[in-house]
């Protein structure tokens, strides 16, 4: 048995392992609906002000000022839509297991087609594969010791979901398994998939608790 084989095998089997200890857990700990996140972490922006008088007093105005006119009020909308989260985006995440371990996740890029680095292990025929990058930082109290293969997932533009697949590709490098990352600390893997040929993926999923959270990531493809 080639040392390929073996260690496809020994991931195989702690993924397994990994996947039954999480269900039973979220069957007894489950707090809620699953939820889809497509809202992308904003970054505080400092706003500038005018510069105050050499005694501390409020700027000056000119002296050819004059007094603001009274406008109309405007009526806007309750709520501008806010656009989805694309790749390069953050999302905010959080486990339904253990309260208090948050991450933030980056779905950095998409390399689709991806091609196999192992000359022995290539797509069926009619597939091939897409390797997506993601970056984790936990937020909470917890490192993050999860695996992150059986995290994600591609949805097509006809509602298609593809699972991943332990192939590894000249993309770079997978994550291991399992992934450990220090709070406040980042990490950076792919995460591979094998999809049919002429497929038109729309959007990539991910989701902590090994993927069986309740809320979930979403980032719009194109």
């Amino acid at each position: 048995m080639s040392a390929t084989t073996r260690r496809t095998r020994r991931t195989a089997a702690l993924l397994l392992g990994a996947t039954l200890v999480t269900l039973t857990a979220t069957a007894c700990n489950s707090t809620g609906g699953p939820s889809v996140s497509t809202e992308a972490k904003q970054t505080a922006t400092a706003t500038s002000a005018p510069a105050a008088g050499a005694d501390g007093s409020a700027p000056a105005k000119p002296a050819d000022s004059k007094p603001a006119e009274a406008k109309p009020a405007e009526t806007k909308p309750a709520e501008a839509a806010k656009a989805p989260a694309k790749v390069g985006d953050t999302i905010a995440l959080k486990s339904t297991l253990e309260k208090g371990n948050t991450a933030d996740i980056t779905a950095v890029k998409v390399v689709d087609p991806a091609q196999s680095s192992n000359e022995y292990l290539h797509a069926a025929d009619g597939k091939h594969y897409v390797a997506v990058q993601f970056q984790i930082k936990p937020t909470g109290a917890k490192a993050y010791s999860e695996a992150p293969w059986s995290a994600a997932k591609v949805v097509d533009d006809q509602g298609q979901t593809y699972g991943p697949t332990l192939a590894e590709t000249k993309a770079g490098p997978s994550f291991q398994t399992p992934t450990n990352i220090a709070s406040g600390e980042t990490g950076k893997g792919f995460v591979v998939f094998e999809v049919p040929n002429g497929t038109k993926l729309d959007k990539v999923q991910f989701s902590l608790d090994n993927g069986f959270a309740d809320q979930v990531g979403q980032w719009k493809l194109g």
